[in-house]
């Protein structure tokens, strides 16, 4: 797999991964031509333009479906973002096996997905690195999230964006208990879900408490807000959104893909009826195009 020359938190343009360099990722070239003059931004248009608040949305989008795309847009407009920056990670260290699909294709796929959402731009933030002796550097969030607030004015206002799978895996993050510091924690979770059920997901060095009165509900969205304390008593605030039911699962996805694969021609649709509707269009025609989770 081809990597990026720098580890840039940079998109498209002038100033980008690309610049320079004397190679290109193909698949992604690819996604940047059919989506061109979509209006979808990169961290460094964001940046120069001045963006105020900003949520950076991380994962392996292998591939990315309806559910990030919902979660995404409720965190906009519930926050009144200027930008969701959607960061395809390179090497999860909770995730040694790596991903199904290329760094390559993960990022032309979400590219492809989030095409006409305003305010949602692709991030390479979180794009795969070399070490200095070779082979492949571990992506840590926090400090992906410290590269982008140095790149941002310092009057940025930063969240991080997780769904709840993520987050029941939080505590086992590198320096976990310092990212709520780095970035305020918006997560998608689940409708009813008990309080005891997120703080045992936390660090052991933080703890959760109520914000009276600061549940609120915002452009039809209902947001739950609490404080996360450390054990010096430095606070940072916490959100959930409690009423977004979205059960999509993308290793579903994936072993549909592969059944259907198995059970029919090499030009078949790439999974069942059901499965087609977890995806947006652009991203089921590439990935049957591209022949991925074969």
């Amino acid at each position: 797999m081809l990597q990026p020359c720098i580890p840039s938190i940079l998109a498209d343009g002038p100033g980008t991964p690309w610049a320079g360099c004397n190679h290109r990722h193909t698949r992604y070239d690819e996604a940047m031509n059919q989506a061109e003059g979509t209006g979808v931004r990169g961290d460094e248009d964001l940046a120069r333009e001045g963006a105020t608040r900003a949520a950076f949305f991380g994962g392996s989008f292998d591939p990315p479906h309806l559910g990030h795309l919902a979660v995404a847009r409720a965190a906009r407009d519930a926050f009144h973002l200027n930008t969701v920056l959607f960061a395809p990670v390179g090497a999860q260290p909770l995730k040694p096996e790596g991903s199904a699909a290329s760094f390559d294709d993960r990022l032309a796929m979400t590219r492809l997905a989030i095409e006409g959402e305003p305010g949602f731009a692709v991030s390479l933030a979180d794009a795969p690195k070399q070490r200095s002796g070779g082979g492949p550097e571990l992506n840590y969030t926090l400090e992906t999230l410290e590269g982008l607030r140095a790149a941002f004015k310092p009057d940025l206002a930063l969240y991080c964006l997780m769904g709840a799978d993520s987050f029941w895996s939080l505590r086992h993050w590198h320096r976990a208990a310092e990212i709520p510091y780095a970035a305020t924690l918006i997560v998608a979770s689940r409708p009813g879900q008990p309080l005891d059920g997120l703080r045992a997901a936390l660090p052991q060095d933080l703890t959760l408490e109520p914000s009276a009165g600061a549940d609120r509900t915002a452009s039809g969205i209902e947001v739950r807000a609490f404080a996360l304390v450390n054990s010096a008593g430095k606070r940072a605030p916490f959100y959930v959104l409690p009423g977004l039911d979205v059960e999509i699962s993308a290793s579903e996805i994936r072993e549909s893909v592969r059944r259907a694969h198995l059970a029919g021609p090499a030009d078949a649709q790439p999974c069942s009826e059901s499965v087609q509707t977890m995806l947006p269009l652009a991203v089921s025609e590439y990935i049957r195009a591209h022949g991925l989770y074969r």
